[in-house]
């Protein structure tokens, strides 16, 4: 089997450390080139780190220059990893971009409309989409088992230290920006664009008075509304991290979203003679091996051509455009672009 040889730029991306732990589970699939640090202190600190140690350490140009290099991964800062990844493109190579897109959309675009028109992969770090029970909702969805939808309730949240909070003020939408575009993500998946995105952030001044750390998002479709929370300071948040799909023929509640997933669908034909009865039924599925595993092994079968990435560029430049109105950016999400 053909190995694809990667690098990695940056580390301060909150999933560098576990993509690269990915990547490096399969090294029948991927060899690891070289990892270029954002500083000589970096550098030095990792150089005998569990994950990032033993991979030779490199400039950007170096990197650049290894024979038969094919893809990227993208793990830096997330206001910086845009025009990285443009320069990736440039050189001709496939990329991994760690969600979400940055907030200049010019360039993002650019970075899009480039990989496309050379045929380039472009994965973006979206984990949800190889949920194990977000690819089981699918299913359900088409098999006609939650019917038209009602709403979509979703949150992701977390009790952040008072340094992280102060990290998020560097994001104009703090932390709907740093995590809402996952949930932004999900919501597209199952609803497409809507009618109009409200955005209703607010600064809770616990840990730093410029972040916005309490955001709450409006996604009004033409019979329904979606709901996005996302919140930095609330207590076991993670725990109530969740996906919740309502339709005429069924509800499907996905809480917490991992550490462990669990899932439980309420069917309409089952509930009709106890509408005030908590009355589900637990989803069973095999767990995942890793958060990132499926995701790696789809991105080798992308650059390889064995399989078609599900999300196109476009999808990717509307997905960007609805989390940065969300983050309460004035910005047209609605006009459709060919990239």
């Amino acid at each position: 089997m053909e190995k694809i040889k990667v690098g990695h730029i940056g580390t301060k991306h909150d999933h560098s450390r576990a993509k690269l732990e990915a990547i490096r589970k399969f090294p029948h699939l991927f060899e690891v080139v070289g990892i270029v640090p954002e500083t000589p202190e970096i550098a030095e600190k990792i150089k005998n780190d569990a994950v990032y140690g033993g991979i030779p350490i490199m400039t950007e140009e170096e990197l650049f220059a290894v024979p038969d290099l094919k893809l990227v991964l993208l793990e830096g800062y997330e206001l910086e990893s845009v025009a990285a990844a443009q320069r990736c493109i440039d050189h001709g190579l496939h990329i991994h971009l760690d969600k979400p897109g940055g907030e200049d959309i010019d360039a993002y675009q650019k970075l899009l409309a480039d990989a496309k028109r050379k045929g380039l992969i472009v994965q973006l770090g979206y984990m949800y989409r190889y949920n194990p029970a977000v690819n089981y909702l699918d299913t359900l969805i088409a098999d006609g088992r939650i019917g038209e939808i009602t709403a979509i309730d979703t949150q992701m949240s977390t009790q952040h230290a008072a340094a992280k909070v102060k990290w998020l003020a560097g994001f104009k939408g703090g932390v709907m920006f740093w995590l809402g575009c996952h949930l932004v993500d999900l919501i597209f998946r199952y609803a497409g664009v809507p009618e109009e995105i409200i955005p209703m952030n607010n600064r809770s001044g616990f840990s730093c008075p410029e972040t916005y750390d309490n955001t709450f998002a409006i996604m009004k479709y033409p019979k329904f509304i979606a709901t996005i929370r996302v919140n930095s300071t609330e207590v076991n948040g993670f725990g109530r991290r969740q996906l919740v799909v309502c339709g005429k023929e069924g509800t499907v509640e996905i809480k917490p979203l991992e550490g462990p997933t669990k899932m439980t669908y309420a069917d309409r034909r089952h509930s009709a003679a106890g509408p005030y009865n908590d009355l589900k039924m637990d989803i069973p599925f095999l767990p995942p091996t890793g958060r990132y595993d499926v995701m790696v092994k789809d991105l080798y079968r992308y650059i390889m051509g064995t399989k078609e990435n599900p999300y196109s560029y476009e999808y990717e430049f509307q997905l960007q455009r609805m989390v940065l109105a969300a983050c309460g950016f004035d910005i047209d999400f609605k006009t459709p672009i060919e990239l």
